[in-house]
């Protein structure tokens, strides 16, 4: 959805990426407003380092571009959809920093704004990256919806960085307002995280599994992942074979571990999902070939070059839930797959996948269900 945000900074037209006209989401909410209407009213300085982290579309740094901001993120579709907005402002290249998750943070950091994520676990590992560069002069102002802010997201802005207090709700929207501590002792990270395996889940039995932060599931296996690695599909022969939505990579790794001779493509939108998925690989010390790619999906994967593609797609975007992800996987996967090549996808029952995937293949099979998952297969013709 294309449509116009108006900020102290002016009114801006903002897009989610990849554009959808159907999609009536938008491409900011009431706390992005909040944040920049508090930076214009107390006359907050900019003139410093201004570091964003967990922009969800690009809105504020596109409206704070001429105070050459830096932006943090985990998303490699914010990162799109930040380009987007700043070309269409006519923002010059170079003017904001575009930094992930997984870049070293910058030096010193002078203003500090937080766009609260939905997972606590990349909030603690961006504080804790970011404190050292954080002096007692910093502006820290976090913003989110009222929903997102609880009680442990203020306890994380204090044990890392300082005392925190919350301002009063505007439009079921909510600012943290931080004042660091130079003589606070940040504790050490827990990230990234790596356990152990169980036996009995085939080729990964008794194997390491690391993890970012934010990572979905990061301190443990998921049942949903678990009861797909049960019934993934067996063969061999040195297939491609594509980790779509890879998060920490078990399950590729699971199919490079059975079948040394395949290609596995591992891809994910986020930064910290691709880093953690090529540490478990790597800490497995398996034997075959792989890539690792933080990308839209298959965008940029040839047509017709993929034997196999195994998806656990997500269903929200941030907050929202929804199938738009799932359908762009799906339709990304026939291209992307030969005549023959097989999408396997594993899902809550209740989400309907294989209605999905008549409409596109032609063709649906289940291959195995419990009470709460179902694994469907789909083959090109």
């Amino acid at each position: 959805m294309n449509d116009r945000m108006t900020t102290p900074w002016g009114e801006l037209a903002l897009t989610r990426f990849p554009e959808d006209p159907r999609d009536r989401l938008r491409a900011w909410d009431a706390s992005d407003e909040y944040l920049l209407r508090y930076l214009a009213q107390e006359g907050v300085p900019l003139s410093g380092t201004v570091v964003v982290v967990g922009d969800r579309w690009g809105a504020l740094v596109t409206a704070l571009a001429e105070h050459r901001p830096a932006q943090i993120t985990d998303s490699h579709l914010t990162q799109e959809a930040t380009r987007a907005n700043l070309a269409r402002r006519d923002v010059e290249p170079g003017a904001v920093r575009l930094l992930t998750t997984q870049d070293p943070p910058p030096g010193r950091i002078d203003v500090l704004l937080v766009r609260v994520p939905k997972s606590l676990a990349l909030l603690e590992d961006q504080l804790l990256r970011l404190a050292p560069a954080v002096h007692a002069g910093t502006v820290v102002v976090g913003t989110g919806m009222v929903k997102e802010i609880h009680t442990s997201t203020l306890r994380l802005f204090e044990r890392i960085l300082g005392p925190t207090r919350t301002s009063l709700a505007e439009k079921k929207a909510r600012l943290i307002f931080c004042t660091p501590d130079p003589a606070l002792e940040p504790p050490a990270s827990p990230w990234p995280y790596a356990y152990t395996l169980p036996d009995g889940i085939g080729a990964v039995s008794g194997r390491t599994v690391v993890n970012h932060a934010g990572v979905f599931c990061a301190e443990r296996l998921d049942i949903g992942t678990r009861f797909f690695l049960e019934h993934l599909p067996s063969g061999g022969g040195g297939r491609r074979v594509v980790d779509l939505g890879c998060g920490n990579g078990v399950v590729g790794t699971a199919v490079a571990l059975a079948d040394p001779a395949a290609e596995v493509l591992f891809v994910d939108e986020s930064f910290q999902a691709v880093a953690s998925a090529e540490a478990t690989y790597k800490a497995n010390g398996v034997p075959g070939h792989a890539e690792f790619r933080v990308g839209d999906g298959l965008a940029g994967v040839p047509s017709g070059s993929v034997d196999l593609v195994l998806n656990n797609p997500p269903f929200h975007s941030h907050q929202a839930t929804t199938d738009a992800t799932a359908w762009r996987m799906f339709t990304g996967a026939r291209r992307a797959l030969r005549p023959g090549g097989e999408l396997w996808v594993i899902g809550n029952r209740h989400l309907g996948y294989h209605v999905k995937l008549r409409k596109l293949f032609g063709n649906s099979r289940l291959v195995a269900s419990d009470p709460k998952f179902v694994v469907l297969k789909a083959v090109k013709r």
